[in-house]
């Protein structure tokens, strides 16, 4: 007699799962590490932590984190030369870096800004504004690796590749922060055309409002030091914001 097959129900799979995005926090105050930690797991983000800042650079040259929070009152290697060091790294000169400071003054401000910090929160913070600031460089950082077409300008002796985040001055590899890119790029698609310093702004913020226009200027400084002998590329117009040169 013929054995009939028994007919097995379809074994469900489970859903992939989307990887977490990484979050260092490099700070060697141990009470603030436990509270951005707790938020930041609560909040669905892996953290990865450092107690100083030679720990900070192993764990993010090689965990290759999402963005980095980086404290700047640290014994040792204290957050600005962290931030140096990250932002002159092919592997990490794209990384959103968050700045945590106890410190008020704007040249400390200034300072991590022109050193390549995306943005920076004064101390003492609130989990909440801590989490709005870390969502927001987070989707900026996906949408900036989304959105730029064409994948490459040429303009004179300047080129950016959007695909692989390069910028090269007669042929010569220059490192830009994730913001200089932005900026830089925006600039050079639409040569001729000035840009509000408040349009440059949004353009960094999505409209979130965290940056000052005085950190555009800081930002464009930079790009102006990195382009050299042509710094003359980007002009600024007077009392309106900044324009690429359309010749």
């Amino acid at each position: 007699m013929a054995h009939q097959a028994t007919a097995h129900p379809a074994v469900s799979q489970p859903a992939p799962t989307m990887a977490k995005e990484k979050v260092l926090l490099i700070e060697d105050d141990p009470d603030i590490r436990e509270l951005v930690q707790y938020n930041l797991e609560r909040e669905g983000y892996s953290v990865l932590l450092a107690r100083d800042g030679e720990i900070g650079l192993r764990e993010a040259t090689n965990r290759s984190p999402d963005a980095i929070l980086l404290d700047i009152m640290m014994p040792g290697m204290d957050g600005l030369e962290v931030c140096r060091r990250l932002r002159a790294d092919r592997r990490t000169v794209a990384t959103p870096i968050i700045m945590l400071t106890a410190r008020s003054e704007e040249t400390d401000v200034v300072l991590g800004l022109e050193l390549g910090a995306d943005d920076y929160i004064p101390k003492p913070f609130s989990p909440r504004e801590l989490l709005a600031r870390v969502r927001a460089v987070l989707r900026r950082a996906r949408q900036s690796d989304q959105n730029e077409s064409p994948s490459r300008i040429e303009r004179g002796p300047i080129c950016l590749d959007s695909e692989r985040h390069e910028v090269t001055i007669d042929g010569q590899h220059e490192s830009f922060t994730r913001a200089e890119f932005r900026l830089l790029w925006a600039l050079m698609s639409r040569p001729g055309r000035v840009f509000p310093r408040a349009e440059l702004v949004d353009l960094l913020t999505d409209g979130e409002g965290y940056i000052l226009e005085r950190n555009i200027d800081v930002h464009v400084s930079a790009i102006r030091r990195k382009l050299g002998d042509h710094a003359n590329w980007i002009s600024t117009v007077r009392g309106v914001g900044y324009k690429c040169r359309d010749d």
